[in-house]
């Protein structure tokens, strides 16, 4: 049960990492004038989102799924309950941040700069969030 909190919490400090970082990479390629610093930054975009972010989401939630199995009775905790309302919020934000990176990096989308600010203001706020509900357990 210890390794799969283990795993839990280090899969979800690289998706919280890849979508931060991810966030803040998006804003300055939407501001880079340059074509060959716009390539650079699209290739980072593409391993940030495929190495680390996703990779540390999928971590994540089987992690999750696999404590709630073993734990079952967790599920009737208030707590728990708020937190996988979180986490349904970062599957959101997540999908909504790749489903930009990758229309930008193919050439195909925009992103503007409110947006960048916003993905990464939300998802700075869930995690605060499931970090309180996770170690306070308040409700």
């Amino acid at each position: 049960m210890a390794w799969v909190l283990v795993f839990h919490v280090v899969g979800f400090v690289f998706w919280m990492a890849g979508l931060l970082v991810l966030t803040q990479v998006l804003d300055l390629h939407v501001r880079e004038p340059s074509p060959e610093a716009r390539t650079t930054l699209s290739r980072l975009e593409t391993r940030l989102l495929d190495g680390i972010t996703h990779p540390g989401a999928v971590i994540t939630l089987a992690s999750g799924v696999i404590f709630v199995v073993l734990r079952p009775e967790y599920l009737h905790q208030n707590w728990l309950r708020a937190k996988l309302v979180l986490v349904a919020a970062l599957v959101i934000v997540d999908l909504s941040v790749a489903s930009r990176t990758r229309a930008l990096v193919a050439g195909n989308g925009k992103i503007g700069r409110r947006w960048g600010r916003a993905m990464h203001a939300a998802a700075s706020l869930i995690f605060v969030g499931v970090l309180v509900l996770a170690i306070l357990k308040p409700l």
